[in-house]
């Protein structure tokens, strides 16, 4: 397979250069005593138990829909509202903060991961889903200090859970642990990716190839469900085995990331380019090295 280009890549270099309520959700077992970012997280719970309530409203209001880098990568007037949400009330509460979001990027705020204490946030993942009011929709809030992703906070918006991971203290699903299975072959895989907002040839024929090759080596199945960051919160749960896709950004990886890891899954961009496949065990990778 041959990289994709553009945004897969600078969100590589970027992850690599740079970077109210149920507070149940937490793990109980990492509370320090002296513990600096305890309250980063608890903060970050509370803003995506809260931004979740707004999108979940918005999902059964008319809304004013708008496009980004092509005519099927989706705006809304909520996720600027959300990001906005997020990002006052952290500043507010951690004025020295530093901030990266999906919305205030692509209008052209720089994305630069720095030593300081950053959020990395996506305001609503799967924003086609909201468009069209189908259920997977998100909101990720990733945080990362000295470069290093230190939590993760993902809030299914429809169905009410609320996915965490800290490093070093496991990923939860409220109050339940999260484990990856422990598949090892392609043979017996269910296996999750997403289409991205480019459908020139080329891209789509790099899509439907990875497909037929997957299902060459007798896959169980392939799902699209519209939301990277929810995908990925099913292969930290065991109900699904691995993922790929090209073109992820920092925002669809950050809390994804430490979720995936401390529930005792790999990340790894299998050929040096953009491509990242997140699953339970190194055999799965080979197909496509």
């Amino acid at each position: 397979m041959k990289p994709s280009e553009g945004a897969g890549r600078s969100a590589l270099l970027t992850d690599r250069d740079g970077e109210k309520g149920a507070l149940h959700a937490l793990p109980a077992g990492g509370e320090a005593a002296e513990d600096p970012w305890k309250e980063c997280m608890e903060t970050a719970v509370q803003l995506a138990l809260r931004a979740g309530q707004v999108i979940k409203k918005a999902l059964t209001e008319e809304k004013r829909v708008s496009t980004k880098t092509s005519v099927v990568d989706l705006v809304t007037e909520t996720d600027h509202f959300v990001e906005e949400l997020i990002i006052s009330a952290l500043r507010e509460k951690f004025p020295l903060h530093r901030f990266i979001g999906e919305e205030s990027t692509s209008a052209g705020s720089k994305c630069v991961l720095t030593d300081s204490p950053t959020w990395i946030i996506d305001p609503i993942d799967g924003t086609c889903n909201f468009v069209h009011r189908f259920p997977p929709v998100a909101v990720s809030i990733g945080f990362a200090v000295n470069r290093e992703l230190e939590f993760g906070v993902i809030y299914h918006c429809t169905n009410g859970n609320m996915y965490t991971g800290r490093k070093g203290h496991g990923a939860f699903c409220n109050e339940e642990r999260l484990h990856v299975t422990n598949e090892t072959g392609i043979r017996n895989a269910l296996i999750l990716t997403e289409i991205g907002p480019k459908r020139d040839p080329a891209t789509l024929k790099l899509f439907l190839g990875n497909m037929e090759k997957l299902l060459k080596f007798q896959a169980h199945g392939i799902r699209v469900i519209g939301s990277s960051t929810l995908a990925l919160c099913h292969i930290a749960s065991g109900a699904a085995d691995a993922y790929y896709q090209y073109g992820l950004h920092c925002w669809d990886l950050a809390a994804a990331t430490v979720i995936i890891r401390e529930a005792g899954g790999v990340v790894i961009d299998t050929t040096g380019w953009s491509v990242f496949f997140i699953g339970s065990k190194q055999k799965l990778y080979t197909v496509f090295s």
